[in-house]
Parts: structure tokens; sequence; C-alpha cells
């Protein structure tokens, strides 16, 4: 029987770093030491708490389907982690427990844009939010950024690129692949842009608790009607127990728990009692000793690809990314970090993967790996480079 499979799917891009991971996994299996520098993945191990409240959760049987928007108790957990950290009033009525930011991204989409909507977003960024709106036939606007931009949107580039049919904005901050953040009064500027144009706000805060340079705020203090994307895959470090959330204004979140009814039926079980663990006073002291790993290795990582000539105009404030220029080394880049991979068994990313603007200057680094592990990458690199 032949398949044909639909144009909405055939449109769809590949997810690159999944392939490059893929072969990676490969090479491992054959025996090679490969540098693990290509997903979003911290490698730390589930926090002992979160895994014990799983094991605990198996042992008394809450096994069973949940409530579409999320156990009560986590709703609840989520809205105090808000008061705590930002000093935020959300009621856990708002909030909706998905599995994983992918399907609250997938669930926003889907709220807020009909087929042939926009919207908005900055090249170079995170590519499955464009694979989400080409899936429900609507358009992602990507809007070229430059590090003098701090690789984010502002609110002069949202005025002057708004479109007729575009229905709202989406911000990431901190960003993949860039690591910068949208400063306070750049989020305030945006949001009125967008108010006035009668547009949504979403904005993806996956990396917050992952800054090096003081607290970041959620846009909820900013814009109190903004979508808010939330994870506790990086922060957490919760990545295979998939798990997120989403914070929508009170008249939105019904339309959500419909969705999610519809399209997860439930978030997963285990998970969901797992993480009400990870905001135990204990358990977030060790996510904090383990962000400052992170920015140690984001200060080797960083001056050990400047001192081989790769541009990072902008140090990286968030999240466990170095988005490097490579011009000095190749004009494509997704064949430069095939070759890397293949024969000097470093796995990174390609530009390509984040956009269109100037994708094949860029490699992504991703400092989720040990210092030991990282300074390996870079001699490799540096005998690449300079046949040393």
């Amino acid at each position: 029987m032949a398949f044909h499979p639909s144009k909405r799917v055939s449109e769809i891009e590949t997810f690159k770093v999944m392939d490059l991971l893929k072969r990676a996994k490969q090479l491992d299996a054959a025996g090679f030491d490969v540098v693990h520098m290509e997903a979003g993945e911290p490698d730390f191990a589930t926090a002992p708490a979160i895994a014990d409240a799983a094991k605990a959760a198996i042992d008394k049987g809450l096994t069973q389907y949940t409530p579409a928007a999320g156990i009560p108790e986590l709703r609840t957990a989520i809205s105090q982690w808000y008061k705590r950290q930002y000093g935020l009033d959300i009621s856990p009525e708002r909030i909706i427990v998905t599995t994983g930011a992918s399907s609250a991204l997938l669930m926003v989409f889907s709220l807020l844009a009909d087929a042939g909507d926009g919207f908005m977003m900055a090249d170079p960024g995170y590519p499955c939010n464009r694979q989400f709106l080409r899936f429900l036939n609507a358009h992602s606007q990507l809007v070229p950024v430059e590090a003098e931009q701090n690789f984010q949107l502002n609110a002069d580039l949202v005025e002057q690129h708004w479109q007729s049919e575009t229905v709202g904005v989406l911000l990431a901050s901190p960003a993949n692949p860039t690591g910068a953040i949208v400063s306070d009064e750049a989020l305030a500027a945006i949001a009125d842009v967008v108010r006035e144009k009668k547009g949504a706000l979403v904005v993806d805060e996956l990396y917050h608790g992952l800054t090096y340079e003081g607290a970041t705020s959620s846009v909820l203090s900013i814009d109190p009607d903004a979508f808010v994307i939330n994870s506790f895959s990086k922060y957490f470090g919760m990545t295979g127990w998939r798990l997120g959330w989403l914070v929508a204004p009170s008249d939105a979140a019904p339309e959500l728990e419909k969705l999610a009814q519809n399209l997860m039926i439930s978030p997963h079980t285990v998970s969901q009692y797992a993480a009400l663990a990870a905001f135990e006073p204990d358990t977030i002291a060790l996510f904090e000793t383990r962000k400052e790993q992170f920015r140690v290795r984001r200060n080797v990582l960083v001056n050990g690809l400047r001192a081989l000539g790769f541009s990072i105009p902008v140090m990286p404030e968030g999240a466990f990314y170095v988005y490097a220029g490579a011009q000095h080394l190749t004009d494509n880049t997704f064949d430069y970090c095939w070759s890397l991979l293949e024969e000097d068994h470093i796995a990174t990313t390609p530009g390509l993967d984040f956009g269109h603007h100037r994708c094949n200057e860029y490699i992504r680094f991703s400092y989720t790996t040990g210092l030991d592990r990282i300074e390996l990458a870079l001699a490799r690199l540096e005998k690449r480079i300079k046949g040393a």
C-alpha cells in the first residue's frame, strides 16, 4: 500500500539536533568517545528527592489518570513558586500542567492561531516553534536579530514587522540558542505594542532559574495577560519526565483545559507527584549548586571558543548554550557540524536548526556536560583548527 503523508506533515522540517544526536549515539555504541554538546539536556541525574517521590507515588498506586489540567497539589505548588520567586499571586486555576513544554506550546498556538495566521518570533530561535505553527496551518514570522540587538526582538522591531495576519508575538527569555535575555524595559515596551495591536504575547520562560548575572523577572510582573510557558526540564533537570506548565489569563484557562482533555488526556501521573519534591528547600539548594557549575562551564567554554577565533560578541546571560560565530572556519556550519561529529567526535548543533538569518555562520555549543568534557572538546577543536 502506497503511503502518502499529508502536505501539512510533509512541510514540517526535521529537528536537526535530534538527527545529530541519533548519529552521535550510534558512534557511542560503536565505541567512539563522543563529546556531547548538541542537546539541551542537563547531564545531572534527577534530584534524589524527586526520584524518591516518584517511587513513593508508585508504591501508593498513584498511577491512574489525573485531571487534564494536572493534580491540584502541583498546580498549587507552582502557584506558590511564583509567589516565592517573583512575588506574584497567580491562581492555581490559571495554571495548566502539561506533558512537557512542547505540549504547552502546541496548545497555546492552537488556542491563538487559526489557519493563515502568523506569530512573530526572533530568528534565531527554538526550531520547533515554527513547526508547531506549520502543523496548525499557521506560520511563523521570523524577524532577523543580531548581536547588537542582543539576539532579541524589541518594540521597534515588533512595530515594524507587524502584519495584517499577525496575531501574536513569541519571546524566549533566556533564549535558545543564544542565552540572551529580554530586559524588563524591553518586555514592557513590547507588551505595549502587542496590546495596542490587539495581539497575544507568549513568553517562553523555560530557562528561568538558569541566569548568571542576577534575577530575571517573569513577564507576568509586567503584563498579567501574557501567556507563559515553563518546564521542569531545564532548571529542575527533569527532561525525561516530560512535564511542563502553562500560565494563562483566567478566561483562557478553560479553553486550554478543553484542549488538554482532547489532545493529552492528562499529564504523566507519576511525574506530577515526583515534581512536588522539586520545590522542597533542599532540592532547590541542589539546583542552585548545579547552576553555579553551569556558570563555571559557560565561562570556560566562552573563553576557550574565543581563543580559537569564534565570534561571541555577547556573553550568554542564561540557559546553557553558546551561539558562536564560525565564519573564520566555514561558510556552511551544517556540513561543518557533521564533519566535527564524524571526524573529531564533537557533537554540536548547526545554526540552520534555529532559523534562516546568517544560519550558516553559527554553531550552538551546549555546556550541559562536565568541565573535563568541555576541555576535551576545546582541545580537539584546537587540534582541528591549528593542527596542534
